[in-house]
């Protein structure tokens, strides 16, 4: 366990970390950088933080399924493609060099953090209020492909973000909603339960790939995770149409700070 101001800070970013997830997306572009910022090594702060994620997104996730925002017949098929392509993304990113994917992440990080913010970031990733009864105007104007094409895509979409997940991980959420209704056409309903199952798989395959190998900061991730849950509450609570306007100014210092750090000890 880092010391108790290092403490406080993670957790308290966390918890922001799980506000912003609630109120627009974008979590995880806190959420890592926290650990980092405390100066956790990269591979530790990747495996940490899928520990507290997965806290965090198994709670949502229940609550969309009691809801019944879970196509289960297309989920259970990308739980399976999830669970194996994140395995090997995780395993993917400990075989990199820890100061190359150090100085990877000064451009990866801020690029994705750029891309959510332009793209759906407040609008994909907000959760829908209640069970459509008829298909939203969206979903019903697309001509959809054959069931079994369809069911392709969106399996090459989960096995696509698992990798993805499992090797990195923020913005994952925003990436799979676009891709789930913009190539296999599903509304927004149908993508979101999807999105929330398959983060959770390719968190959890993830997660145990990052034990096995001893990149976990198990005491720090659980204590994390129960201030992003916290966090989720509270941003679940005050959900308004103006939760991208908080969360938005939240992500770009947390981003600019944790690109400041690294850049300072790289040079």
């Amino acid at each position: 366990m880092p010391d108790l101001p290092t403490l406080v800070i993670v957790c308290g970013l966390c918890a922001a970390a799980g506000f912003v997830d609630a109120v627009a997306g974008g979590g995880g572009l806190i959420s890592l950088p926290a650990y980092l910022i405390a100066g956790a090594p990269v591979h530790i702060a990747l495996g940490t933080g899928k520990l507290s994620s997965m806290l965090g997104v198994s709670v949502v996730t229940w609550k969309y399924a009691k809801s019944g925002f879970v196509p289960w017949r297309e989920a259970v098929v990308c739980v399976v493609v999830s669970l194996a392509s994140s395995a090997i993304g995780a395993r993917a990113v400990l075989l990199v060099d820890a100061k190359i994917l150090t100085v990877a992440l000064l451009v990866v990080l801020p690029l994705t953090a750029v891309y959510v913010l332009l793209h759906g970031f407040g609008k994909t990733d907000a959760a829908p209020v209640g069970p459509s009864e008829e298909p939203s105007a969206a979903g019903a104007d697309r001509m959809r492909t054959s069931p079994r094409k369809t069911m392709a895509l969106i399996a090459f979409v989960a096995g696509l973000m698992g990798f993805y997940d499992g090797f990195y991980g923020p913005g994952s959420g925003t990436f799979m909603l676009l891709l789930l209704t913009g190539l296999a056409h599903l509304t927004l309903e149908e993508s979101n339960g999807i999105c929330k199952v398959v983060t959770l798989a390719s968190n959890f395959a993830g997660l145990v790939v990052m034990l096995a190998n001893g990149s976990v900061d198990v005491p720090l991730g659980l204590l994390s995770g129960v201030f992003l849950v916290l966090g989720s509450y509270l941003g679940a609570r005050s959900f308004s149409r103006k939760g991208a306007k908080v969360a938005r100014p939240m992500i770009l210092a947390v981003v600019a700070l944790f690109f400041v750090k690294v850049l300072t000890e790289v040079v």
